[in-house]
């Protein structure tokens, strides 16, 4: 089952706040719309850190 999140937060890579939309598929990530897992900033992202918590 697909399931649309979205968790608010400070993004370092664009430096402000912004809004970011979660596609979970049974509770697993399969899609963001910002550079997660990728960015550099992820180890320090408090948005990242949202994001690893909704991936089961």
């Amino acid at each position: 089952m697909e399931t649309e999140k979205f968790v608010t937060g400070y993004c370092r890579l664009m430096d402000q706040s912004r809004m970011v939309a979660l596609v979970l598929e049974d509770g697993h990530l399969t899609e963001t719309d910002c550079a997660y897992p990728d960015c550099p900033h992820v180890p320090n992202c408090p948005v990242a850190a949202k994001i690893a918590m909704e991936d089961k």
